[in-house]
C-alpha cells in the first residue's frame, strides 16, 4: 500500500516525497484508524485525505466550511482527472439532487460538503447509499465551543457517522490548544485515535515585534530592509487601498485585496501576487486561506488579530520553502486598547440578536415555519440602511447567529453559471427541431461541453459562448433560460452577491432558542483570547515562538534565538567581539545611505583595507546582510535587527 500511495503522490500531484508527519498520518487513515492531525498553515493537510480517498475503493466526504476552498480543489482535482463534487449553500435543490444521484451511481471519489448540509433529508438519504471509505473533518476546531471558530453546524457529523459506523474519521487543523483537541476527539466519537502533531515552532520563521506611533513608517523600513514577497494585514478594506497606493507612490508593487472586490478583480490581483509582478499584497484576513506561495519572506500586521490561532496563521504563511523569513506585528498603545474594547462587543445583547433576526425575517419576507436551508442574495450595506442599523453591531450580531447554527453568511461569494440538460439526447434533439432559433445555442453547448451535460452541472462562461455563437450575452441568457422554461434544461445563473442561508426553519423572534451559557463562555473566552493577543505584544521576558508553543500546550524550554527578544537577550548576555563590533558600524554606515566601493567604505569608518577586515565584509555579503552589485557598489540588504 505504501509503494501505491507514494505513486499516487508522485503521477498524479506530481511530489517526489511526502512532508513531514504526512505519511504518518496517511498510513493510519489507510489501516482504518481514527485519527487526529495537526499540521501548521502550508503543513500539506488536504493530501492526508485525498491520497487515501482515491487509493481506496468508494467516495470519501469532505466537511468544510470554506466554500472557496472546497470549489479550488474540486476544480484542481478535476483537472488532474478525479471525479469531485462539492455542495453548498447558493446551489439550487435541484443540482444538489443531481449531484448526490452522482456521488451514488457515477464513480465520483471525492464529495465536498458544508457542514450545514449535514442534516438535511435529501442528503442523509443519499449518504446511507453511498459507499463511502472515508469522512474527512477539515477545520475540525470548529467543533470546540472553546474553538476560535466554533460552528454548532459540526456537531451534526458524529450524527451521520451512525450511518457508516465502520468508517474512519480523519479530523484536520492548523491549530488546537489541548482543550480544543480533546473536545474534537469527544464529539466526533473517535475511539481509540491516532493523534499526530507537528511542533508549532518555525524553526525559520523570526517573530517580532515594534511599538511605533508611525506603523505605515515602520513598515516601509521593513519592507526596504527585507526584499522579496510580502503580505501586509490590515482589519478593513479602506485600509487596504491606503497603504497599498502609499506604497506604490513610494516605489513598491503593491495591490490591495479585500472581499469586497469582484472575484475577476480578486482573481487578477491574486495570480499577479503569486507570479511576483506585485511584491506586497495589502489585505484584510480575506486573503490567504489556501493559498500556498512558498516564497514569502516576510508578513506584516499592522493591526492586532483577535487571537494567537489567527495571528500564528497568518504569520505562518511566511517561510514556507524552510528559508529564514520574518513575521512582525507593529502596533502601539492605542491599538491594544481598541482591541480589548471590541471585544466587548462582539457578543452584543440577547435583545439585539433577537431583533435583529426579526429584522432579517421581515427583509426577506418569511412566515414562521419556512424556509430552512434557503439562499438568498445578502447586501449587509442596504439591509442596515433599511433598518437603521450600525454595521458593525450588525456584523457582530450575524456572528454569533452563525455560531448559534441560525444563518450562514458567505461574505465572499462567487458561485459561475451552471447547466444541466434534464432531457435524454432524442428528446432534446426533437427540442432543436421544434425551436429553430434554440438550435444553434443547443449544438455550441453539446460541441464544447460533450455529453457530461446529461449527467451533472457543468460551469459555462456565457461571455465565451455568446462570441463563439458570434450574438450578444443577453441574447444567449436568453436562449437559456427558455430552455429552462420548457424544461429542457437546469440553468443556474451565475451568482457573485454575498449568500445569506437560514439553516433551520424560520423562528419566531421572541421564541428564538439561544444558548444563553454557551454565549455567555464564548463572550469570556473572545475577552480572555483579545487579552493574551494583547500579552504577546507588550511581553518582553520570553520567546515570542516559546510564547505560542506554550498557548497551544506544547512545553519546551527550547528558546528559537531568531525573535527580537532572542536577538535582545543575546546582545545582553555576551559582550561583542571586536569582529562583530565592525560587523555593526558596517551595518550601520551602509543604513545611512549612500553609494561605497569597498575602500570608500573603509575610509568612511576609518579602519584599513585589511584581509582580516575585508575578509568580515565578504561574510556580510555571503549572510546576504550586505549585497554587491556588478559595479563593485555596496549596499544593505537586512540589517542586524532582523539577520538572527
Amino acid at each position: 500500500m505504501e509503494n501505491q500511495l507514494r505513486e499516487i503522490l508522485q503521477q498524479v500531484f506530481g511530489f517526489e516525497d511526502f512532508r513531514p508527519v504526512q505519511k504518518q498520518v496517511i498510513l493510519s487513515v489507510v489501516q482504518g484508524k481514527n485519527t487526529l492531525a495537526l499540521l501548521p498553515t502550508g503543513g500539506g493537510k488536504s493530501l492526508c485525505y485525498q491520497l487515501p480517498g482515491i487509493a481506496k475503493e468508494g467516495i470519501c466526504l469532505v466537511v468544510s466550511p470554506l466554500i472557496a476552498l472546497m470549489k479550488d480543489q474540486v476544480d484542481q482535482l478535476k483537472a488532474r482527472g478525479i471525479k469531485a463534487a462539492a455542495i453548498f449553500s447558493g446551489m439550487s435543490l435541484r443540482e444538489i439532487d443531481t449531484t448526490l444521484d452522482n456521488c451514488i451511481y457515477g464513480d465520483y471519489k471525492f464529495l465536498y460538503v458544508s457542514p450545514e448540509r449535514l442534516k438535511s433529508d435529501l442528503f442523509i438519504e443519499r449518504f446511507k447509499q453511498m459507499s463511502v471509505n472515508l469522512i474527512a473533518v477539515d477545520e475540525a476546531h470548529c467543533i470546540s465551543q472553546w474553538g476560535y471558530d466554533f460552528r454548532p453546524s459540526y456537531l451534526e457529523i458524529a450524527l451521520i457517522r451512525a450511518h457508516h459506523p465502520d468508517v474512519p474519521v480523519l479530523a484536520l487543523t492548523a491549530t488546537a490548544t489541548p482543550k480544543v483537541i480533546e473536545d474534537i476527539l469527544e464529539k466526533l466519537e473517535m475511539k481509540a485515535p491516532s493523534v499526530f502533531q507537528q511542533s508549532f515552532a518555525r524553526e525559520n520563521l523570526s517573530f517580532s515585534v515594534r511599538l511605533v506611533e508611525n506603523k505605515f513608517e515602520k513598515g516601509v523600513e521593513i519592507l526596504k530592509k527585507i526584499p522579496g514577497s510580502a503580505i501586509w494585514y490590515v482589519r478593513n478594506r479602506q485600509g487596504t487601498h491606503q497603504i497599498a497606493k502609499a506604497l506604490n507612490q513610494l516605489g513598491f508593487s503593491a495591490s490591495a485585496y479585500h472581499a469586497g472586490l469582484s472575484t475577476e478583480e480578486r482573481s487578477h490581483r491574486q495570480d499577479a501576487w503569486k507570479a511576483n509582478q506585485v511584491r506586497v499584497m495589502v489585505s484584510t484576513n480575506a486573503f490567504g486561506m489556501g493559498i500556498d506561495k512558498p516564497d514569502v519572506r516576510v508578513v506584516i500586521h499592522t493591526d492586532l488579530p483577535e487571537n494567537l490561532e489567527n495571528y500564528y496563521q497568518e504569520a505562518g504563511r511566511a517561510g514556507r520553502d524552510g528559508k529564514k523569513s520574518f513575521a512582525v506585528l507593529i502596533s502601539n498603545e492605542q491599538d491594544f486598547e481598541q482591541l480589548l474594547s471590541r471585544s466587548e462587543m462582539v457578543y452584543p445583547p440577547l435583545d439585539f440578536l433577537r431583533k435583529v433576526y426579526q429584522c432579517l425575517a421581515n427583509y426577506f419576507q418569511m412566515a414562521v415555519g419556512s424556509n430552512m436551508l434557503s439562499s438568498f442574495d445578502f447586501e449587509l450595506a442596504d439591509f442596515c440602511n433599511t433598518y437603521n442599523l450600525q454595521v458593525l453591531e450588525m456584523f457582530y450580531a450575524l456572528k454569533v447567529l452563525e455560531e448559534e447554527g441560525f444563518v450562514e453568511l458567505n461574505e465572499s461569494f462567487f458561485a459561475p453559471s451552471r447547466i444541466h440538460f434534464l432531457v435524454n439526447p432524442s428528446q432534446l434533439y426533437e427540442i432543436q427541431i421544434k425551436y429553430e432559433k434554440l438550435d444553434p445555442v443547443i449544438k455550441m453547448l453539446l460541441r464544447t461541453y460533450g455529453g457530461n451535460l446529461f449527467s451533472e452541472y457543468i460551469k459555462i462562461q456565457e461571455f465565451k459562448l455568446a462570441k463563439s455563437l458570434d450574438m450578444k450575452e443577453r441574447d444567449l441568457i436568453q436562449a437559456l433560460n427558455q430552455l429552462a422554461k420548457l424544461e429542457v434544461a437546469d440553468y443556474d445563473q451565475r451568482k457573485d452577491k454575498p449568500q445569506l442561508t437560514f439553516l433551520t426553519q424560520r423562528y419566531d423572534a421572541g421564541k428564538l432558542p439561544l444558548n444563553f451559557k454557551r454565549i455567555a463562555e464564548r463572550k469570556k473566552l473572545t475577552q480572555d483570547n483579545a487579552n493574551l493577543m494583547v500579552n504577546y505584544a507588550k511581553q518582553t521576558r520570553i520567546c515570542r515562538t516559546q510564547f505560542i508553543q506554550e498557548y497551544f500546550g506544547e512545553n519546551t524550554d527550547r528558546a528559537c534565538g531568531i525573535c527580537d527578544i532572542c536577538l535582545e537577550s543575546k546582545k545582553a548576555d555576551q559582550p561583542l567581539s571586536s569582529e562583530e563590533k565592525l560587523k555593526n558600524l558596517i551595518l550601520e554606515t551602509l543604513a545611512q545611505g549612500g553609494e561605497f566601493t569597498e575602500h570608500g567604505l573603509f575610509d568612511q569608518i576609518r579602519k584599513p583595507t585589511s584581509p582580516q577586515n575585508l575578509s568580515v565584509l565578504r561574510q556580510l555579503v555571503d549572510q546576504g546582510l550586505v549585497n554587491r552589485n556588478e559595479n563593485g557598489i555596496l549596499n544593505l540588504t537586512f540589517d542586524g535587527k532582523f539577520s538572527g
